[in-house]
């Protein structure tokens, strides 16, 4: 027998192929289907949708057609935007790094306080920012304080559960070399875990900033101040060239920020 005999011989056989890809998209394919139908979902009327979209003629016209002298209007209401977001960050981004910690099971020994936080944590995260601000609207009034309140609740949400995992994943080395010295608990998580979290904890921080600025434009819409309160004035008024220039100003202005956000990046992380 030859040398390739023997290693066609010997070789492996190939493993079954799963049906688990094809079953999953069919499954998939199927519930699209039922969820576009009339009867079990939303009933989405195609034909309708076409006869539909030509009506909308007059306000793509002015969409394309920005009415830039009123620019001069967003300025202020844009630099309330930005405030809020920059507020937000630093109160939200301050409080989830040691609510992180309280969440994570290399940092924290009580069961009971481990649980109580990730509980706490969860609940935050399903209640949607909106309705946070519309809450916070209610008691507090109309103005950029309801929307700051609800961002920072965003931002303790996402950004402690991010870094909880992140916590999790550390090196136990250092952990264990800083307890065996007899350090507390305070000085581990200062000299052992912060060193090796702090790069991921930077790039959150910016990240949850830039989503700050999409957010707060939302909860400007229901009253949480900022240029979403703006935005929602020209619609109603519908002003679609003014509505355009506010339209350009949010994706220039968070264009901006994505890239300065990566450049800090770069150099921080």
């Amino acid at each position: 027998m030859t040398a390739a005999a023997q290693r066609a011989s010997t070789r492996p056989q190939r493993p079954p192929r799963s049906l688990a890809a094809p079953i999953g998209i069919v499954v998939f394919v199927i519930l699209t289907v039922l969820s576009l139908s009339e009867q079990f979902g939303i009933g989405l009327d195609i034909r309708g949708l076409i006869e539909d979209f030509g009506r909308g003629r007059v306000i793509i016209e002015q969409l394309v057609a920005p009415n830039w002298a009123y620019l001069p209007n967003t300025v202020e209401p844009m630099i309330e935007t930005f405030q809020m977001a920059v507020v937000a960050s630093f109160i939200g981004c301050g409080l989830a790094l040691p609510i992180s910690f309280m969440a994570s099971r290399a940092t924290t020994s009580g069961r009971i306080g481990f649980t109580g936080t990730r509980a706490v944590l969860s609940v935050i995260r399903a209640i949607p920012d909106i309705l946070y601000a519309l809450i916070f609207v209610a008691a507090v009034g109309v103005g950029p304080l309801p929307g700051i309140l609800a961002l920072i609740l965003f931002n303790v949400g996402v950004v402690a559960k991010l870094m909880s995992e992140t916590v999790d994943g550390v090196d136990v080395g250092p952990v264990e070399a800083a307890r065996a010295t007899g350090g507390t608990r305070v000085q581990t998580i200062r000299w052992a875990v912060l060193p090796q979290v702090l790069p991921h904890y930077v790039a959150y921080t910016l990240y949850t900033f830039e989503l700050n600025i999409r957010a707060s434009t939302v909860l400007g819409i229901v009253g949480a101040g900022g240029i979403g309160r703006e935005l929602l004035a020209q619609y109603k008024l519908f002003h679609w060239d003014n509505v355009a220039v506010i339209i350009v100003e949010l994706f220039v202005f968070v264009l901006a920020i994505e890239l300065l956000s990566v450049w800090l990046r770069r150099r921080l992380v």
